[in-house]
């Protein structure tokens, strides 16, 4: 389902192919002139305006209101709940509107981006664009993560530019605004419509504005913020150092008594016996340092923290039965009494409810084993404490067994664990923390 999500939002193309050839490579432009309606379902102003009448967002945590003029951009953001008709008022006076997190209030862009993060394995997150025609909203820039734009309504003109230098290139942190005798002449220079695709590598310098004649509303689809081999050697070069020394007496050894005499600025372009073999020995050292490497321990802290940032699983209505979210009890008042009273069974068959939705983590500090979810996370970013549960150690195979077997379903019986009570026990924990879904629906043990 994720992947079919994914290649909806880039067909034509395949995904594979896209990754190949596209991906952290260079900007991709998809034209739809035959079907204008492609992202019609998405969202819209419409729902822009009923997400501001009906729900509480905020200036400047949830909504900005930009301008760019005469090479300068300004933020207009007032103090507090930001009312329809006082944005409306600033959008009437040639204010571009930016709401950062469209997910955390319309159902259809959080379903959008928890099925993609599924997919992509980081956090997908979406801004919304609003600006009137004939304006800019924003001044040439890059960011640090990978940018799909939906163009939803009108039209916009964007101009891409290469990056200015190769430390520019997949940066970790966006850049600053430029002016436009710094960035040069377009790479890309096109004009969206409805239903068209425009994805950027980060990175990528870019600039927006739209034409006379028409508005524009996009959602910028993003992902893949700090999430580089850079960041995961982060979390692994230190705990292997320590591991290292402790296992290998070669890490231990002294330096030599000449060292200074021959290292360091005073020496750095001087060429010697003593200095040669004291880099060659570094670099021998930097080699072995691999075979001490905790890799999958530091995998384990990128996915715990994707557990910490991502969006909870959408759930559709049938899958939504089929877990503890609505299936199960419920309180019948006509009866006045708990009906559908239901039981997981040893042949029940159950499957994780998403590929990314825990993660099992041993915790270096105290040695203990934990499971990481993100089903009980908020729509909004980082709202919620990391959650998570401890797992005694001979329950390990069965967490194993649900992770690897996903997306396949298996009966609660095969689960790799000894006495049966134990196995009825992990899974209703499991089931009660909404992180297993069944085959079938639960079907009422009791004659209701």
């Amino acid at each position: 389902m994720a992947k079919k999500c994914f290649e909806w939002l880039i067909h034509p193309e395949k995904s594979e192919k896209f990754f190949a050839e596209t991906w952290e490579k260079k900007p991709k432009l998809i034209k739809r002139k035959d079907d204008r309606q492609y992202f019609k379902h998405t969202f819209s102003t419409k729902s822009f305006d009923e997400i501001l009448r009906n729900q509480n967002v905020q200036f400047t945590k949830n909504l900005d209101v930009t301008s760019y003029t005469d090479g300068k951009r300004e933020t207009h953001n007032p103090e507090g709940r930001a009312y329809a008709p006082v944005v409306w008022d600033f959008y009437n006076n040639g204010c571009s509107l930016r709401m950062l997190n469209p997910q955390t209030f319309d159902n259809q862009v959080w379903k959008l981006c928890a099925t993609l993060q599924d997919y992509i394995g980081s956090f997908v997150g979406t801004n919304m664009y609003l600006t009137p025609a004939g304006t800019q909203g924003f001044a040439p820039h890059y960011d640090d993560v990978e940018v799909f734009i939906m163009q939803l309504e009108g039209k916009k003109r964007w101009r891409l530019y290469h990056p200015r230098n190769s430390q520019e290139t997949l940066p970790r942190h966006s850049s600053q605004n430029f002016q436009q005798d710094e960035i040069g002449k377009p790479m890309m220079d096109v004009i969206l419509e409805p239903g068209d695709l425009l994805y950027m590598p980060r990175g990528t310098i870019h600039q927006g504005n739209c034409l006379e004649e028409a508005h524009s509303l996009h959602l910028t689809v993003s992902c893949h913020q700090t999430n580089s081999y850079g960041d995961l050697l982060e979390k692994l070069l230190l705990p292997t150092l320590k591991t290292a020394m402790r296992d290998d007496i070669e890490f231990r050894k002294g330096l030599p008594i000449d060292y200074l005499q021959h290292l360091g600025m005073a020496n750095s372009d001087q060429n010697s016996k003593s200095r040669d073999d004291f880099m060659n020995k570094v670099k021998g050292l930097m080699g072995k340092l691999f075979n001490h490497a905790p890799v999958d321990n530091a995998v384990d802290q990128m996915g715990q923290k994707l557990m910490h940032v991502s969006l909870p699983p959408y759930l559709t209505s049938q899958e939504s039965n089929r877990c503890v979210q609505t299936g199960g009890e419920r309180w019948n008042s006509t009866k006045n009494r708990v009906v559908n009273r239901v039981e997981i069974d040893p042949d029940t068959k159950i499957r994780l409810i998403r590929a990314h939705c825990l993660r099992l983590v041993e915790d270096s500090t105290d040695q203990t084993i934990k499971i990481y979810f993100n089903v009980e996370n908020s729509r909004e970013y980082e709202e919620v404490e990391p959650m998570f549960l401890e797992v005694e150690a001979d329950l390990i195979p069965a967490f194993k067994a649900l992770i690897n077997h996903y997306p396949a379903y298996m009966k609660v019986e095969n689960l790799p664990i000894d006495e049966l009570d134990m196995k009825m026990k992990v899974v209703q924990d499991l089931w009660e923390k909404k992180l297993l879904l069944t085959k079938q629906t639960l079907e009422a043990h009791y004659d209701d």
